[in-house]
């Protein structure tokens, strides 16, 4: 699997008070970022991690022994896992992380993203020959 982005779990532990989410965070991404592991559905997921859950469309793992919460969105036919949100416990609970998160909402449609990325760059183009 290839996770994107290891930038933000980076982010959390160096947060004053989270530091030791580091071993656990980063044994998580050794894990999931090895190239023997691919996981094909939810079921994958859950036969390597069995206490993550399925929220919605995110998956969220529990890290360092229940203390902290990894919220996840896996793409599952390009291997792919986004790194959503690291929170504690207590945040978890509060249920604000699923808005943020984006957990119930459909995935974006891959034709009208590459159809906005491409009229984007034609934009830029044209402003930069100043047509």
């Amino acid at each position: 699997m290839r996770v994107i982005s290891k930038t933000r779990l980076r982010a959390f532990w160096e947060t004053p008070g989270f530091a030791d989410a580091e071993g656990p965070l980063r044994a998580w991404h050794t894990h999931v970022s090895d190239k023997s592991v691919a996981w094909y559905s939810w079921a994958d997921v859950k036969a390597e991690f069995g206490s993550a859950s399925l929220v919605g469309n995110c998956v969220v793992f529990n890290i360092g022994g229940n203390k902290y919460r990894l919220a996840t969105r896996i793409l599952y036919p390009s291997q792919k896992v986004f790194i959503l949100k690291c929170m504690t416990h207590v945040e978890y609970d509060e249920d604000k992380w699923k808005a943020d998160c984006g957990c119930y909402e459909p995935p974006p449609n891959p034709s009208k993203t590459v159809k906005a990325a491409t009229q984007e760059a034609k934009t830029t183009r044209r402003k930069k020959r100043g047509t």
